[in-house]
């Protein structure tokens, strides 16, 4: 019987009060019982609109469907027919701007939890016993892509499913990109990052880490020397961005990436670490976006007072609502309408204060959103020991500069088009690396879109 329930199943999840003093994932998941009635919500609807609201086209209806019968080994199945990353994508994408946003059930309430139910549906496969993976017959072609983020993963996975040969270069010790070094840990634990990574190994993708493409080899070697006959580049953004203020570079101020990777990847959060970070009795992270969000929920869990300093107001917030809603009830104060303009030391030459100046919004800007403008004579000071920035990040140039005939953007992005195809014959690109920071699902797009036409172009040699 379908359950016309207007409100979804809540997620279960941990005690704000606790969980913000440790880096253990928040939510809890769904239980088998919750996940059928969430599914028995689905009025299965054929013309599939949240399946168009996809960025990987998973056949939503139908595996909610097998999600309600019970038979999450062929839920599981129908899910990674399009996704690579199941277990990742249902925790971090924001699926209420994509397939939830497009859910009919959400026009008179509540949409049904996409997200959640495929979060399950991964859950429930990977406690499952180890299955022996039959790799594919391989077609005789050798890849190479750059990056084991989720857009060099993605098109990895696709085309390791046809049966080529493909191996990922990785710059850093560990795979999985901003999986790994970027969302922290109670949102996206490690583990199953490793899990989604070894299922890609299991089909035969090799991963190279430790290797920076544009220093240890350039993209012309791997072609012309190593054999490889195609390549996709999806090193992300990692580039950080910064104010250009007075005092951005005193001690206490870090990148939101240099922060989050020191937690992420070195474990800098433990007292034991050899790498240790300081957020201080307080801290300030400047900018509004996931990130900033991630950062600053961080900081809240190594003891500090936590303000999030953002020149618009809480409409203009780009980061997901249901991260902005954790942090504060986690305890992290917003200050709206607020622009940091310099940073002040102590004698010792760390962090002591940042000064900042009221904002009012006045017409739209290029993006859409109210232009902040300054409020004159109106500045004040937060008090603080550390300061983390969090305005957004570019490619990193290394790529383009060792690389001939690769046309980019002034930004510094790779210029691709629709199909990921460079100005480069045989290298294509996607993720971060063409359209600057964005989400993770619509890095795994890009991945998929150029691994089909990668393919296509190798049938015609």
């Amino acid at each position: 019987m379908p359950n016309m329930s207007l409100k979804r199943n809540e997620m279960p999840v941990q005690n704000p009060d606790v969980r913000n003093k440790n880096f253990e994932e928040v939510a809890l998941g769904y239980t088998e019982e919750q996940a059928i009635d969430e599914a028995k919500r689905c009025l299965g609807c054929k013309n599939k609109p949240c399946t168009k609201g996809c960025p990987v086209q998973i056949d939503i209806p139908s595996f909610i469907q097998q999600v309600a019968d019970g038979n999450c080994a062929e839920a599981y199945k129908i899910i990674t027919e399009s996704s690579s990353l199941p277990a990742v994508c249902g925790r971090v994408c924001p699926q209420e701007t994509q397939c939830e946003c497009k859910c009919v059930r959400g026009i008179k309430g509540e949409p049904v939890a996409i997200g959640r139910l495929e979060r399950f549906v991964a859950d429930w496969h990977n406690a499952q016993p180890e299955t022996t993976v039959e790799k594919p017959v391989s077609n005789g072609h050798k890849v190479a892509v750059i990056g084991s983020g989720p857009s060099g993963l993605a098109c990895a996975g696709d085309l390791a499913k046809k049966g080529y040969d493909v191996t990922v270069f990785e710059a850093l010790h560990i795979a999985g990109g901003v999986l790994s070094y970027g969302i922290p840990e109670f949102r996206l634990p490690k583990t199953i990052v490793q899990k989604e990574i070894d299922g890609l190994k299991a089909l035969g993708v090799k991963i190279e880490t430790n290797t920076v493409v544009g220093k240890t080899v350039s993209i012309d070697e791997l072609m012309k020397e190593e054999g490889f006959e195609s390549v996709f580049i999806g090193s992300g953004a990692g580039l950080p961005r910064f104010m250009n203020i007075k005092g951005e570079n005193l001690s206490g101020v870090y990148s939101a990436n240099e922060f989050l990777t020191r937690i992420n990847l070195m474990k800098a959060y433990k007292p034991d670490s050899s790498t240790p970070v300081q957020a201080g009795k307080k801290a300030v992270i400047v900018g509004g976006g996931n990130v900033a969000m991630d950062a600053a929920r961080c900081a809240k869990r190594m003891g500090a007072d936590v303000y999030i300093v953002y020149r618009r107001t809480e409409n203009e917030l780009p980061a997901r609502a249901e991260e902005v809603e954790h942090a504060k009830e986690e305890g992290i104060i917003f200050k709206f309408l607020t622009n940091p303009v310099e940073i002040k030391s102590d004698e010792n030459g760390w962090v002591k204060s940042i000064v900042c100046q009221q904002m009012e919004l006045s017409e739209p800007d290029a993006s859409g959103r109210a232009k902040p403008v300054p409020v004159p004579n109106a500045f004040f000071e937060i008090e603080t020991d550390s300061v983390i920035m969090s305005i957004g990040t570019s490619p990193n140039p290394l790529i383009k500069s060792t690389t001939d005939g690769l046309d980019t953007q002034k930004w510094g992005g790779i210029i691709a088009d629709e199909n990921g195809l460079t100005s480069k014959e045989g290298v294509y690109a996607g993720g971060d690396a063409v359209t600057g920071a964005a989400t993770v699902i619509l890095a795994m797009g890009a991945g998929k879109t150029a691994a089909a036409a990668m393919d296509e172009y190798m049938q015609k040699k």
